[in-house]
């Protein structure tokens, strides 16, 4: 299986994005998603700068895709789609259907997971729009994955979100600005304050979710270090880490370990716990609450 560095969901300083992906080229990750999927008011990092962020992982042997916007709300935000999808070199990551639209029959895609494909025909209509790859929905079970991989497309890649936060919503309302009592428009780019998301507790001060602009996340990570054999009995053929504000390189370097079997998935997973901002759970995989951590 290969390893798959997913976009960045955070707001950072450019250069802290920039050394981020500096490391990353040493990093045993063969495919790096790059762009801003959240919030087009976030404009540290520019499309030209991606672009040669791209360039630099692409010499030094990543494959790179570029991930569009997940909730594309103006004119602005299309004409930016536009360009991304129209890059003429680098693959794309759809993550939403006016995406699929710009590249459908043009150029192979990869269709996100924020497309929610669920179902046999869907998949298969994802392939025949030119997807090479699919990324399974974050609440997908086990055992739905299992049925989604009979009926698999030939040729069709299978991508597995198997560690970070979850990204579970999108909002036209950003929640980060409503926390500082800010209109949207003036959102004084509030984002760039919280490197890993501002984090919402229960009323018993029990880690919740994770207010990142218009997206929520879960608090605890998602992490599926212990799954990597049923994965593999799966036919699962990448797996996705999500960038973190630290300790990124190390959960990759982990993930490489049991995948190569240098180490066994539980020591690994007892190494990455002090490197986590939050705890674990698996709780999707299972077919139960996400919020769940279930044996493997």
């Amino acid at each position: 299986m290969k390893i798959a560095l997913g976009p960045l969901q955070y707001y950072w300083p450019r250069d802290t994005v920039i050394g981020f992906y500096d490391a990353i080229a040493a990093a045993p990750v063969n495919i790096v998603y790059l762009g801003e999927t959240v919030c087009s008011r976030r404009h540290e990092v520019r499309l030209a700068d991606w672009l040669d962020i791209a360039a630099r992982l692409d010499a030094a042997g990543k494959e790179v895709v570029l991930s569009t916007q997940v909730l594309i709300e103006s004119g602005s935000d299309l004409t930016t789609l536009r360009k991304i999808t129209g890059n003429g070199r680098f693959s794309i990551e759809a993550n939403d259907m006016g995406a699929v639209h710009c590249v459908e029959n043009k150029v192979p895609f990869i269709a996100g997971p924020h497309l929610n494909i669920y179902s046999a025909p869907t998949l298969a209509l994802m392939a025949g729009l030119g997807a090479k790859r699919w990324v399974m929905p974050l609440e997908m079970a086990r055992a739905g994955l299992a049925q989604m991989q009979q009926d698999r497309p030939a040729g069709l890649e299978t991508e597995v979100f198997a560690y970070g936060r979850m990204p579970l919503a999108f909002s036209a309302r950003c929640f980060t600005a409503r926390y500082r009592n800010l209109p949207k428009d003036d959102c004084q780019f509030s984002c760039v304050d919280y490197p890993d998301g501002l984090l919402m507790q229960t009323r018993e001060k029990q880690a919740f979710l994770i207010l990142n602009g218009i997206q929520t996340q879960s608090a605890l990570v998602y992490n599926l270090v212990n799954e990597v054999g049923a994965m593999r009995e799966l036919g699962v053929d990448v797996v996705r880490i999500s960038p973190q504000a630290q300790h990124t390189a190390e959960i990759v370097e982990l993930m490489h370990a049991v995948l190569t079997g240098r180490i066994a998935a539980p020591d690994a997973f007892r190494q990455m716990q002090p490197l986590m901002p939050d705890g674990a759970c698996n709780g999707f995989w299972h077919g139960k609450p996400g919020l769940e951590k279930m044996v493997a």
